[in-house]
């Protein structure tokens, strides 16, 4: 008997049936022609699936829409007689930031250039801005911006090697570090002494970034953090640990900024 099927049942049984077959995310969402974030928005029950991707989906995972929509439901795992059984590994594709210093040090001036005169923008401020920059256009791009490194630290994500870079363009007359108060707490805060090169920033990494800027700049120190508290790859992460840029694809609202229901499915 078929029965109505949530979304998230819809992307349980697509997930097992995924993992049964031994492909990776970016296996099918290259087979049904759809982008791998959206695949993983399907199968957290995130996003509608509509007919036609479906029977693309029964095709390449080798079901049918009467056993898929069943409430006896069942993967079959087991090997066909007369085939050998072989343990079969499943590979998801695995980020590795690398750091662009030069595409860091003008990001991190642009948004200064920015926001540096507003008061609430001391050093844990100016840390989830650029988090939200590099973390929001992975999600759109499923590349880089500066390629930096982030742990999860108690007070939120904190960019790594930061301390460093930061030391270096003081010593070349490219930042000034301020040590004031803001509500009766010690504050570091970072001027921009030279403008950022814009030739080092694509029209849509400065998209990204403006769109930061004009949603968080104006937020407290404690604001963004506990926001940057409620965000997918932060909550995955454990404590210390460098968070997974891959993480970004698994967000909700309001944090995703991928639109997975209405996009154009690349080839």
């Amino acid at each position: 008997m078929n029965i109505q099927l949530s979304q998230k049942q819809i992307g349980a049984r697509i997930t097992e049936l995924r993992k049964a077959k031994g492909l990776s995310q970016e296996d099918l969402a290259k087979r049904v022609k759809i982008s791998r974030p959206s695949l993983t928005q399907i199968e957290l029950g995130n996003r509608s699936v509509d007919i036609i991707e479906l029977q693309k989906l029964a095709m390449a995972l080798e079901f049918t829409l009467d056993d898929f929509m069943s409430k006896d439901f069942i993967v079959n795992s087991e090997p066909e007689i007369g085939t050998e059984s072989k343990p079969k590994k499943i590979m998801e594709r695995i980020s590795v930031p690398t750091l662009e210093i030069k595409k860091f040090k003008n990001v991190l001036l642009y948004i200064l250039e920015k926001c540096a005169g507003k008061p609430n923008v001391g050093e844990t401020v100016l840390y989830k801005l650029l988090y939200f920059s590099d973390f929001n256009y992975y999600e759109l791009y499923e590349t880089h911006l500066t390629g930096a490194k982030y742990r999860k630290l108690p007070f939120g994500p904190v960019p790594q090697k930061l301390d460093s870079i930061v030391s270096q363009m003081i010593s070349d007359n490219k930042l000034q570090k301020v040590k004031t108060e803001y509500h009766g707490y010690p504050q570091t805060r970072y001027l921009p002494l030279e403008k950022a090169d814009l030739t080092e920033l694509k029209a849509s990494e400065k998209e990204v970034i403006d769109k930061v800027i004009e949603q968080m700049s104006d937020w407290s120190a404690s604001a963004i953090s506990n926001y940057s508290h409620k965000d997918i790859p932060w909550l995955a992460s454990k404590e210390g640990e460098e968070i997974n840029y891959e993480l970004a694809f698994y967000r909700d609202t309001p944090f995703s900024v991928r639109n997975y229901g209405d996009e154009i499915e690349a080839q």
